[in-house]
């Protein structure tokens, strides 16, 4: 079976139209919304609201600013916007009616889970509109006749609790997303949209930094051996493979800019 997999959409929804064509599924690991913008300021739901010049500023203290740094900027900028939870919201749910009406037109099965970068709660209204599109997450499907575990979103450092802001992006406290992991138990095909815990994985060479992850994917690969782990989330990966004993993990790129999926045959 040929299987289509994309994630780190970020409002690419011209070319999500077409990264199904040749495939019998379509697998979509995350981050449909477009909210910073790093390769053209002017875009994203950010420079939307509060300008190109936070984009920008955005941007170098998340690769150059010490700890603490970009949550402080962050909530200085939304400190004087009426309502941002509104406005982002709002803003939110237009780039999702266009994202979704990208997926709409895809003819073979799509199956969603969310990245850190989506707003899961408001996709029901959505994929009632689109019943090939099925949203999956903590979960085990079957694929053809291949057995696929998902877990979406990003996990917290262990010693930070997830906390209200202007976006609810889908960061999951640690113990939560452990948990979720290993409910899966085992399967053939395990997608998530952060890497496994490993160094040359999780380091993004444009950020200079390495993204989020969990000790708990490494540790499920480990003892489940699935085929392949599929992810995305790190742009700009230090190395996009590697093997982990009998298991290929793979970083299927950053669709918003390579615009083509990643083939994979199960």
């Amino acid at each position: 079976m040929r299987v289509h997999v994309v994630s780190d959409v970020h409002g690419n929804s011209e070319d999500l139209t077409r990264a199904a064509e040749g495939a019998e599924a379509l697998v979509v690991l995350g981050d449909l919304i477009d909210f910073v913008d790093y390769d053209e300021p002017t875009n994203g739901i950010l420079a939307d609201i509060l300008g190109p010049a936070a984009t920008v500023e955005f941007a170098r203290l998340r690769s150059e600013g010490g700890p603490g740094a970009l949550r402080e900027f962050t909530k200085r900028l939304w400190a004087d916007v009426d309502d941002p939870r509104a406005r982002v919201d709002e803003a939110v749910h237009r780039q999702y009616g266009r994202m979704f009406a990208a997926l709409g037109a895809v003819d073979v099965p799509v199956w969603l889970m969310p990245g850190n970068v989506d707003v899961p709660a408001m996709w029901p209204e959505f994929l009632a509109a689109h019943p090939h599109v099925r949203a999956v997450d903590g979960e085990v499907v079957e694929i053809g006749d291949t057995c696929v575990g998902f877990v979406g979103g990003v996990p917290l450092p262990p010693e930070v609790e997830p906390r209200a802001g202007a976006f609810r992006s889908y960061m999951r406290g640690a113990a939560e997303y452990t948990a979720a992991v290993e409910a899966l138990g085992p399967v053939d095909v395990l997608c998530s949209h952060a890497p496994p815990a490993v160094a040359e994985l999780a380091y993004d060479v444009v950020a200079r930094t390495h993204e989020l992850t969990s000790p708990a994917l490494l540790e499920q690969i480990r003892a489940t051996r699935p085929r392949l782990a599929l992810y995305g989330h790190v742009h700009a990966p230090l190395t996009t493979r590697a093997r982990i004993g009998h298991t290929e993990c793979l970083n299927v790129g950053h669709f918003r800019r390579r615009g083509t999926p990643a083939v994979a045959r199960w």
